[in-house]
């Protein structure tokens, strides 16, 4: 299969982010384009998508620049450091979410973004 880029446009900030081959992957690739509106959790965005997937191999601590699905908020979530749950520098979701891409180049862009703003997400 092809490589999946994606385009993340939220406010004033742009990213591009790259698909694995999973189910949640491909579930949220075919939901595209979706715009919602942004909600912050530390050093996370996250906002809930018409997706709704089960867990599939959940991660409790994250990379940098990982994308996750989070199934008890049906929510992408874009995670550029620490959140309030984490230990040290580690990046811990609120409970585990399955990984499902990453951002190209610097994630840490993502913390201008403010809860409320508009966030688009199209294939790139």
């Amino acid at each position: 299969m092809a490589e999946r880029k994606i385009r993340i446009t939220a406010g004033s900030v742009q990213a591009e982010a790259k698909l694995d081959g999973s189910k949640t992957a491909h579930a949220i690739w075919d939901a595209l384009p979706l715009t919602a509106k942004a909600e912050t959790w530390g050093d996370e965005i996250y906002f809930a998508i018409p997706v709704h997937l089960k867990e599939e191999t959940p991660k409790e601590v994250v990379e940098l620049g990982d994308l996750g699905y989070w199934p008890p908020g049906n929510a992408f979530c874009i995670f550029f450091g620490p959140t309030p749950t984490s230990h040290g520098q580690e990046i811990r979701p609120a409970s585990p979410v399955n990984v499902f891409g990453r951002i190209v180049g610097d994630p840490k862009v993502f913390k201008k973004v403010r809860t409320g703003t508009t966030v688009s997400i199209e294939r790139a």
